[in-house]
């Protein structure tokens, strides 16, 4: 018979068939394949920037500026107890 037997033609007719035949069973996979990336890109991109609220200040930042806050009036209440007392 030649080089290969009439197995081997068949699996590669088999393979040929179910890359290239029928309505772009592979267009239509890698099309899927990017869709699923780019969600997953987005998903993460999303979990890398903080929430912000409705004045553009993130929650992280608030919580920052808060415990400032709170630290200053601390040592104030400090340097008043100290000068008064």
């Amino acid at each position: 018979m030649g080089a290969f037997s009439i197995w081997h033609w068949i699996i590669v007719l088999a393979v040929v068939l179910i890359l290239f035949g029928g309505k772009g069973k592979i267009s239509g996979l890698m099309g899927d394949f990017g869709k699923g990336l780019k969600s997953f890109k987005k998903g993460m991109k999303d979990d890398d920037e903080p929430a912000k609220d409705s004045e553009g200040e993130t929650a992280e930042k608030k919580a920052i500026d808060n415990d400032a806050k709170e630290t200053v009036a601390e040592k104030e209440s400090e340097k008043d107890k100290a000068a008064g007392g």
